[in-house]
């Protein structure tokens, strides 16, 4: 049996290790190896931290940073990403896990597993049928206002382990009543070490390089040593917990880490939990590609380099496959992580695969002196790293752009603070869909005339043009679609019932790409309409993919006018005056 020949081209589309393998060389080696190291020393606390952040055992965190990272390096295209936990999704996790399980359980983290191989599996799907582009219909705002109020949500959820109380909730409302219900049960040492932590961190991201450059360290050196605050905020409180027995006192502690690599674990195939996780990966793949993919394009950018959305898509698929197999659960690209990447100097996707070798040997070796690391520190690891995701700027600057974009922005973050996290992701994708709709379904629709002296139409309302009361040019600045095409209809109708001698209209179709089913049934209700008024439909300025279409219906043999190739020659054929000045 013959297989059909695979070309090199279609191979290196699908992995794209195979296209920057080719020119890889020690210079690009150092580079990613330094990359590693500062990624590296960043990623443990993280990871420590965020999967605390969903309710599971520290030790998947580090397995969520291993496997994913190698497959990210086989199939992704950004050559400065970095896979692993993120804040957001590690909420979106613990959203969806908490209705199926209790925190803590084996069910729990076999439920974190499975939804990262489902989350897997959506985003390899739609890869694969090149789908990236349904990522456009998400609103930047509608998602940036999620990702502020996911910000707030997160950063109050680590407030019972800043404060070292019992406080649970899925929302805001329920987070601040909890923890205010506990307040007095505080344990001041965890307090002074949770407070102390945050001022640390906080210090460490602003004041520390500036510091060490000003003793004469190197730049690179200085840039690593100051990633590495996280670790000396977990070393100094782990050995001062340990030190003074503190966990005796209610210190809270991560306890026993197991020791070793990442096992191998299946996903469950119930069909009950896929029914019941489904949404909760669908929404977790959207954003987590969003996400991922915004970093991805802007640390390109700045390299001239480019990422293939759909190839993203494989790249991140794969990497939650990878995670889900190796105890891990969801994954995808880290804004901090992916800049700090950027900014150590990854020449390739290859520093992601040598991050996952130090998180390895972390994992191997490093483990036992985790057991007295205090929560507290973890959680203030989460808060620092979340509050910049914070930007309540973004109602500011749609209020004074546009109060359509303002209402779903304010919803979204009034949702997600009031309902939950899944609530207001759901409530996002519908706001960015609904947003859509309402904007291309009331296109803007202008009356052109022609500027004196030109052959130039502009719209009478802004310019000085000439116009023709026999004549009514209307531009539609909108491709027509079932959504829009009543609108035109309406509009239309409206404008020829006056006192104006109207004998032609010109719809000027320069601004439509597409003209649907549904549109083409409202021209033709159009065309007879004004025929049975005496008034002639004209087109013009008709893009030559949109007049394809139109050929292969009977419209254009219906069609009372003519069409023409410009709006000038429609001016010139349609108007007394500008027909008699043509003859002379």
């Amino acid at each position: 049996m013959a297989f059909p020949k695979v070309s090199r081209a279609n191979l290196e589309r699908h992995l794209p290790i195979l296209q920057w393998s080719k020119s890889y060389d020690r210079d690009a080696l150092t580079s990613d190896v330094v990359a590693a190291v500062i990624v590296t020393i960043m990623l443990i606390p993280q990871s420590l931290a965020y999967a605390l952040l969903a309710g599971l055992p520290a030790e998947m965190g580090l397995y969520a940073s291993i496997l994913p990272l190698v497959a990210y390096a086989i199939f992704g295209t950004s050559r400065a990403l970095a896979v692993g936990p993120v804040a957001v999704i590690s909420l979106m996790t613990a959203a969806a896990v908490g209705n199926l399980a209790l925190q803590g359980t084996a069910e729990y983290a076999a439920a974190a597993i499975t939804l990262a191989f489902m989350s897997g599996v959506i985003l390899t799907v739609m890869g694969l049928f090149r789908l990236g582009f349904l990522a456009n219909f998400l609103s930047h705002p509608v998602i940036a206002g999620f990702i502020t109020a996911s910000g707030v949500l997160i950063a109050t959820s680590q407030l019972k382990h800043i404060l070292g109380v019992d406080a649970h909730g899925h929302n805001l409302y329920e987070l601040v009543r909890s923890l205010d219900a506990h307040i007095q049960e505080t344990n001041m040492i965890t307090l002074l070490i949770g407070v102390t932590s945050v001022a640390f961190l906080f210090w460490v991201r602003k004041g520390l390089k500036p510091l060490l450059l000003a003793t004469g360290l190197p730049p690179r050196l200085a840039d690593i040593l100051a990633k590495a605050g996280p670790v000396v905020a977990v070393a100094a409180t782990t050995i001062a917990v340990w030190l003074f027995d503190l966990e005796a006192k209610g210190v809270r502690i991560v306890g026993e880490v197991p020791m070793g690599l990442p096992p191998l674990s299946l996903p469950s195939f119930s069909g009950e939990i896929w029914s019941s996780l489904f949404v909760s990966a669908l929404l977790i793949s959207v954003i987590g590609f969003v996400e991922s993919v915004s970093v991805a394009q802007t640390l390109a950018a700045k390299k001239r380099q480019r990422i293939v959305p759909d190839q993203e898509l494989v790249g991140l698929g794969t990497s939650n496959i990878a995670a889900a197999l190796s105890g891990g659960y969801p994954v995808t690209g880290g804004f901090a992580r992916s800049v700090v990447n950027f900014d150590a100097g990854a020449e390739t996707p290859a520093a992601g695969a040598y991050t996952a070798i130090g998180i390895a040997f972390a994992a191997l070796l490093l483990t036992p002196l985790l057991f007295f690391l205090p929560k507290a520190t973890l959680a203030a690891t989460i808060i620092v790293a979340v509050l910049s995701l914070v930007d309540f700027s973004i109602l500011t600057k749609t209020w004074s752009y546009s109060k359509v974009d303002f209402s779903a922005v304010a919803a979204t973050i009034f949702l997600t603070l009031g309902f939950g996290v899944e609530v207001g992701v759901s409530a996002g994708v519908l706001l960015s869909l609904g947003l859509f709709l309402y904007k291309t379904s009331r296109p803007h629709v202008a009356e052109v005339g022609q500027v004196p002296g030109t052959q130039h139409f502009r719209n009478i309302l802004r310019h000085n043009v000439e116009t023709h009361p026999s004549l009514v040019t209307l531009r539609i600045d909108e491709s027509l679609y079932f959504a829009n095409a009543r609108f035109l209809e309406d509009y239309l109708l409206e404008r020829v019932v006056c006192d104006e001698p109207i004998e032609n209209v010109v719809l000027m179709c320069s601004a439509v790409n597409e003209i649907d089913m549904s549109a083409l049934e409202s021209l033709e209700e159009i065309n007879k309409r004004l025929q049975d008024m005496g008034i002639a439909l004209h087109l013009s300025e008709v893009k030559g993919p949109v007049m394809d279409r139109l050929e292969r219906s009977h419209f254009l043999e219906e069609l009372s006018g003519r069409v023409f190739l410009s709006q000038y020659d429609a001016m010139i054929a349609l108007t007394p005056k500008e027909q008699e000045a043509a003859a002379v």
